[in-house]
This record gives structure tokens, C-alpha cells and sequence, in this order.
């Protein structure tokens, strides 16, 4: 087992709360979550411990039982790779061992006898941005991650926009860049393939590769390494930086043509640097918008930084739902 979160137990005479898990190819974490957005009990253990998806909640299962922390569940909002929204199964996750087709969300109901929501990591931070972050007074914005790619969350008339196939908002997915940089969907030219952690570092190493001075000293830089310098006055590393804001800022720009939102709200490694970045792409976003949407659209940083965002927002999903149904 990782690390384990004390349980908050003056936050254990709310009347129902609700379970997040997040589970990844190494580690699950898993946290028990309040109306409020407090996490009451959090903790990580080992995916691959588990041979089975049955066995991992069973574990979880046990863990909340042993704490008294089943009773007044409401929920369980579960995040996973090639998870389905629509039928409740992960499906094909090359980077989980279970293989196949497994059942996740029926797995999860049998279990802890409570309903259960599969949702992808994209929608689930804007669920919990909803619910406990930025837009929690906003009817209409995306939320976009920019982590290892780039996904996005779109809210339109207070509805998370999910499509037929549970695909919608796959925002990274725009080509910007017409027969660009190759992305992992086997396109090319897609927008996470330059505004995301991965995408700033090809950048620079695309702008490196034939300078071996260069190659030296920005030699195993990642993307926060590359903001911190610009931040403190690199010349290539601020261009790098205005790179990205420009191709962000031109993005968002041509998707508030279909969403219309009173905000974008950035989150992620790279949205962490703040103002600092978000005054850039807010400028670029304002240059490229349709006269009518000029100086109506806010570009915010995440308040759910600090905080595990996985199990917000999964747990999220769950208050989310209960608040649509009433």
C-alpha cells in the first residue's frame, strides 16, 4: 500500500458522500469524498497487486469496511483508461493487465451494493471543477487537462456534453497543424501534440536538434523545467512558451465557435504556471475570437491543483448525478 490519508471523522456526520477511485496502470487511488468537496479518507495501493478487477475492489471494499466508511455511501464514481461511459466497461486497455472486456462499474455494484459510473479523467475534472472548483457558478465552460496529452470536459446549458459514444469534447484531437507531429490517435497535427507537457517538449527538442550546444544544456528538460526558465528569462524557453500560448489561444479561439462558454478553465502541470501562461493564451484567444464573442470569455487556472483531482472528480460524478435526478 501507498500513503493513507487520516480520516476526517467530524465529516462523517454528513448524510451521504461518495467514493472516487482512479485507477491507472500502476497504482488506484481511491478517496472518500463530502458534498462539500472534503476528502475524508484517501489512499493508494497497487493495480498490478491485483490479477483481477474484482479482487482490487474487493480490497477497496475491505479497507472502507475496516474504517466504517460504507455505510452512508451514496456512490461510486470510477475513472480508468479506455473506460465507456455509456456501457460501464473498460474495454481494451493496453496498459492495464486485466484484458478484454471487463464489466467495471456491474464488478463495482455487486460489491459494495451501492450504483456505480464509469467516467473518462477529462469529464471527471470538469464534473469536479463543477461541483468544487472555478465553475461552480458556471453553466457553460470546457475544462481543459494539460498533462501528458490534452483532454477536455465540456459543460453547455449546465449539461456535461457527452455525445453518442461518449467521445465528445476530445478537444486534444483537433489537428491544428495540417499533416504535423504524429499523435499517439495515429493522426497528425493534433492539438495535444504541441499544448501539453509532451508536446512543449518536442518542441523543444524539434528547435534543438541540429545545435549540440544547445541539445547540451537543455538535455532532460520536461515541461516545468521549460516554464521555470522562461519564467526566469530564457530567451528559447520564453519563445517555446509563447509557441504553445499561440497555438492554445488559437484553438480555443475556433472552439468557442461551437461551445460558446463563459470560461475555459486550465488545468495541469503546465496551467500551474498561472498567469504567467494564461495572460498568453488569453491574448491570442482574444485575437483570433468572432467579433461577437470578444472580451466575453474567461481563461481561468483550476482551484483544484493542490488537491487530488482524480478522486474529486470522480467522486464528483456521483453528487453530479444525484443533483440531476432530483
Amino acid at each position: 500500500m501507498g500513503f493513507e490519508r487520516p480520516i476526517n471523522r467530524a465529516l462523517l456526520t454528513m448524510e451521504h458522500y461518495a467514493l472516487g477511485i482512479d485507477i491507472g496502470g500502476t497504482t488506484t487511488t481511491f478517496g472518500v469524498v463530502s458534498k462539500q468537496g472534503e476528502i475524508i479518507f484517501e489512499e493508494e495501493i497497487k493495480t498490478k497487486d491485483y490479477e483481477t478487477a474484482n479482487l482490487l475492489l474487493a480490497q477497496i471494499h475491505t479497507i472502507l469496511s475496516e474504517k466504517s466508511l460504507i455505510e452512508n455511501l451514496l456512490g461510486i464514481g470510477i475513472g480508468a483508461p479506455n473506460g465507456n461511459s455509456k456501457t460501464g466497461q473498460i474495454e481494451f486497455a493496453p496498459n492495464l493487465q486485466w484484458k478484454g472486456i471487463v464489466a467495471i462499474c456491474k464488478i463495482a455494484e455487486d460489491i459494495f451494493l451501492r450504483p456505480a459510473i464509469l467516467i473518462n479523467d477529462a469529464n471527471a475534472a470538469a464534473i469536479g471543477e463543477k461541483m468544487f472548483g472555478a465553475a461552480r457558478n458556471c453553466e457553460n465552460f470546457v475544462s481543459i487537462t494539460l498533462g501528458t496529452g490534452l483532454g477536455s470536459g465540456v459543460f453547455i446549458n449546465n449539461e456535461l456534453v457527452e455525445g453518442q459514444h461518449g467521445f465528445a469534447g476530445e478537444f486534444g484531437h483537433i489537428r491544428v497543424i495540417p499533416q504535423g507531429r504524429l499523435c499517439g490517435c495515429g493522426r497528425k497535427g493534433c492539438l495535444e501534440t504541441y499544448a501539453s507537457s509532451t508536446g512543449v517538449v518536442k518542441t523543444l527538442n524539434e528547435w534543438t536538434v541540429d545545435n549540440l550546444s544547445l541539445k547540451k544544456k537543455y538535455k532532460n528538460f520536461h515541461a516545468h523545467d521549460i516554464f521555470n526558465a522562461a519564467q526566469n528569462g530564457d530567451d528559447l524557453c520564453m519563445k517555446i512558451v509563447n509557441y504553445t500560448a499561440e497555438i492554445l489561444g488559437n484553438a480555443l479561439a475556433d472552439f468557442a465557435c461551437f461551445s460558446d462558454p463563459q470560461m475555459y478553465v486550465l488545468f495541469g502541470g503546465i496551467a500551474q504556471s498561472g498567469d504567467f501562461f494564461t495572460e498568453k493564451v488569453n491574448q491570442h484567444m482574444e485575437a483570433n475570437l468572432l467579433k461577437v464573442l470578444e472580451n466575453k470569455i474567461q481563461i481561468v487556472t483550476s482551484q483544484l491543483h493542490h488537491q487530488n483531482a482524480a478522486v474529486l472528480g470522480t467522486a464528483a460524478s456521483i453528487f453530479w448525478r444525484s443533483i440531476k435526478k432530483a
